[in-house]
């Protein structure tokens, strides 16, 4: 069913796009400007979110993995913000969220080592293991992870009670299709 949806709702995107620019869309417009506060380019470094309409936008349509990164495929371009999703158990010690320097690197899921400075990062005792423009390998979901971390990265712009709603929506769909229990923190 996911797999199904996954593809319905690119290829209705895709009509979309065929007459509307990428800053047409609220959210792909907002972390364009949360980029360029931060000081990154936004054309060299796009926000994960972009980067699947962008895929989108050329037909390139996404391939079904797995439920988990199908769901967070989905949820990525419904709300039209970057998302990741790790497995809790390649995470060492407290998570941090901060603004990356050249000092924060990882092998990415892009296949390439990514240095992240000022784009935020997501942090572990080991290191950065995530963003909003790439993920790390070393934390990748796979159909055997147990226990998921997702991270939302909600438009600045988001009333609190409008973010609850969504985070709470979006576990449901996701614990739906996935199985297992879901525990929201908003920060």
């Amino acid at each position: 069913m996911l797999k199904g949806r996954l593809q319905l709702f690119q290829e209705q995107l895709y009509f979309d796009l065929e007459d509307k620019d990428i800053t047409h869309f609220p959210g792909l417009l907002e972390w364009q400007l949360v980029w360029k506060a931060l000081g990154a380019s936004p054309s060299r470094h796009r926000p994960s979110a972009e980067a699947l309409f962008r895929r989108i936008k050329k037909q390139n349509y996404l391939p079904s993995i797995h439920s988990a990164v199908d769901m967070n495929s989905f949820l990525s371009l419904q709300y039209e913000i970057p998302l990741g999703l790790y497995d809790a158990d390649k995470i060492n010690g407290d998570v941090e969220i901060a603004l990356g320097t050249e000092d924060d690197q990882f092998e990415g899921l892009n296949n390439r080592t990514n240095t992240l400075d000022n784009i935020l990062v997501s942090k572990d005792a080991q290191g950065a293991f995530g963003s909003p423009y790439v993920d790390s390998t070393r934390t990748a979901v796979t159909e055997n992870t147990k226990n998921a971390l997702h991270i939302f990265y909600l438009r600045p712009s988001m009333e609190r009670d409008t973010a609850l709603e969504l985070l709470t929506a979006a576990a449901n769909m996701f614990t739906g299709i996935n199985g297992g229990d879901a525990e929201i923190q908003l920060l």
